[in-house]
């Protein structure tokens, strides 16, 4: 699993398979102190994450297909399967 906010959507009129009827969130994996870290990445949304949400991604397919109930979306890879409320330190 890792942290991350979301920055934005994405919109697309052709959608690979298992991809089609679903959210594409743009994720910038941060660290603990909410600082960002990494390239930014797209993830499938399973949690209904918005805009400035902190999520937690899974990004290993089989278990994002598991998220999203659809082992046959091979193409697959990373969803967001949890909105953070809180960071405690």
């Amino acid at each position: 699993m890792r942290l991350g906010k979301i920055i934005g959507t994405v919109v697309s009129d052709t959608k690979a398979n298992g991809y089609e009827s679903r959210k594409i969130l743009v994720v910038q994996p941060i660290d603990a102190a909410e600082k960002p870290v990494g390239t930014s990445f797209l993830a499938i949304d399973a949690v209904q994450a918005g805009v400035g949400d902190l999520v937690l991604t899974i990004e290993e397919g089989n278990s994002a297909r598991q998220v999203i109930k659809d082992e046959d979306a091979l193409t697959v890879k990373t969803v967001v399967a949890a909105i953070v409320d809180e960071i405690s330190k």
